[in-house]
């Protein structure tokens, strides 16, 4: 009778924590108890992590680079869907990011500058995480988002936009302090410490300072924890910016020790290859034609050790995901605003429009939703981010016009992908050539499966036309040849009717 007695209040008291848990998580109205008549479960909205990397090219392992080491973005690719030809619609931070975050091309913004707030010109538009807040979510940035120059913005808001978060942090951090030591290609009769626009590096010994994008993480990670759901009962967007590998390349010594300069080798431009090109082309900067080949090394040495970098702080945001229990209800965007030259044409950076600085990496991440371990062809514009995510999330787009493609209904409903992406460029000409001005010659670009039109001044400062079915290095400019006269006619066809219906629909709607 004494053990009954006991098991009896053993089991009065066990249903009456179970209702008290039961009564907890019905008022949280996140959970169910399967034990007892509770409130039925309520399924969450997905979470979205948006981690955005500055002036990342395609040099990764999963990407095929041999040399790059890369092992959190590799598995975050084995996770979702790689995608191998996204384009950027401007190879410059600031008009990528307002084209990418407003789901519109930077013609119908207005955006064309790294000065441009796209808010003044564009009042009425909702941006892709203020979409997500007004239907509920909880939104937040770390970093470099909507745009900051690099460095001299580091720690400030910079162009950033308020009606998008209910909270932004930027981080700052020991590569702030450093500045004085950074290694640049400028001589030293000429250099004047500024380095957002100049090959510059620096490996950093161990000083018990984070750098910025280590504190970022931190912060993301901090806010993932305060802000996790199974809480809160709110789903959140957590926007993450990266500032490397944004010259100046800084990262730990660490990070500089995985590419021995020994096993570097700089691209050598073939004979010709900038001949058969038009001028405003090619994006030239100071110093750059007169680097030593030692030089070249070292600023490649440091440009892949702040990739490995941004990649360890990935991976401690994406496993504090797993940890926190909330992986199998986020969908993850890892993306670059454009991407960038390390030699070939003899360019170093963005700004042209060629695949190196055109072409960026893109992966997608939607549990259940989307297949794991996918490497996908299609054509992408980074306009697509946009209406991808409001339907993976399952919400309506917003009134304001959206013009980027559902990548879902590509993927899983079978709809018909882009025919050609867009880019366009400011030529940048005029950093290195005496009468060309700034804003003067715009050059637009659209890359098909096989091939890449570009004009530039709508083809009075020339024309380029490359076949990457036989040569994928952009060498052989076949405009004027009589084999593909043909092929010329018809990009310049899809370019002209790409440009009369993106102008055209350049009114809110």
């Amino acid at each position: 009778m004494e053990k009954v007695g006991q098991c009896a209040v053993g089991a009065v008291q066990e249903r009456r924590s179970l209702a008290i848990r039961c009564l907890a998580v019905s008022v949280l109205g996140i959970a169910v108890c399967l034990q007892c008549a509770c409130t039925p479960p309520v399924e969450l909205p997905p979470n979205v992590l948006m981690v955005v990397v500055d002036d990342l090219n395609t040099d990764l392992g999963s990407y095929g680079h041999t040399l790059v080491q890369t092992p959190n973005i590799d598995r975050l690719a084995s996770r979702g869907v790689l995608f191998t030809h996204a384009y950027t619609q401007y190879p410059q931070c600031n008009q990528s990011r307002s084209s990418m975050l407003t789901g519109l091309y930077p013609d119908q913004i207005n955006i064309l500058t790294l000065k441009d707030h796209f808010r003044d010109e564009r009042p009425e538009l909702v941006t892709l995480p203020q979409h997500f807040r007004n239907n509920g979510y909880f939104t937040a940035r770390v970093g470099k988002v909507f745009h900051q120059g690099v460095p001299g913005d580091i720690g400030t808001d910079g162009l950033d936009d308020p009606l998008s978060w209910d909270k932004a942090i930027n981080p700052s951090g020991v590569d702030r302090e450093v500045e004085e030591q950074i290694i640049t290609i400028v001589p030293p009769d000429k250099d004047k410490r500024k380095f957002g626009g100049i090959l510059s590096w620096l490996s950093v010994a161990p000083t018990g300072r984070k750098h910025t994008d280590e504190i970022g993480a931190d912060e993301a990670i901090r806010l993932l924890e305060e802000n996790n759901p199974l809480t809160t009962g709110k789903p959140f967007f957590l926007a993450l910016g990266f500032y490397r590998p944004h010259t100046p390349y800084v990262a730990p010594e660490s990070y500089f020790d995985l590419y021995p300069l020994e096993q570097i080798q700089p691209l050598v431009v073939p004979p010709g290859d900038r001949e058969n090109k038009p001028v405003a082309a090619l994006a030239d900067r100071k110093y750059q034609a007169e680097m030593s080949d030692q030089q070249k090394r070292e600023a490649i040495q440091g440009y892949y050790a702040s990739i490995s970098f941004v990649d360890a702080q990935l991976g401690r945001v994406t496993d504090a995901l797993d940890e926190f229990g909330l992986t199998e209800n986020t969908l993850i965007v890892f993306v670059s605003d454009h991407g960038y030259q390390l030699g070939s044409h003899g360019l170093w950076q963005k700004q042209d429009l060629f695949e190196n600085s055109a072409r960026t990496p893109l992966i997608m991440v939607a549990p259940g939703q989307l297949e794991a371990g996918l490497k996908s062809p299609l054509l992408t514009e980074l306009t697509d981010i946009y209406p991808t995510l409001v339907s993976l999330a399952g919400i309506e787009r917003p009134d304001t016009r959206v013009d980027g493609q559902d990548l879902k209904a590509v993927l899983k409903y079978g709809q018909p992908g882009r025919e050609l992406a867009l880019s366009q460029s400011w030529s940048a000409a005029h950093l290195t050539r005496a009468g060309w001005k700034a804003r003067e010659v715009m050059g637009y670009s659209i890359r098909t499966e096989s091939f890449r039109y570009t004009e530039w001044g709508r083809g009075e400062y020339g024309n380029e036309l490359y076949d990457y079915r036989m040569d994928p290095a952009e060498f052989h400019n076949l405009v004027g040849t009589a084999e593909y006269e043909g092929v010329t006619r018809t990009m310049k066809s899809l370019l002209d009717k790409k440009l009369q219906s993106m102008h055209q629909s350049n009114l809110p709607q």
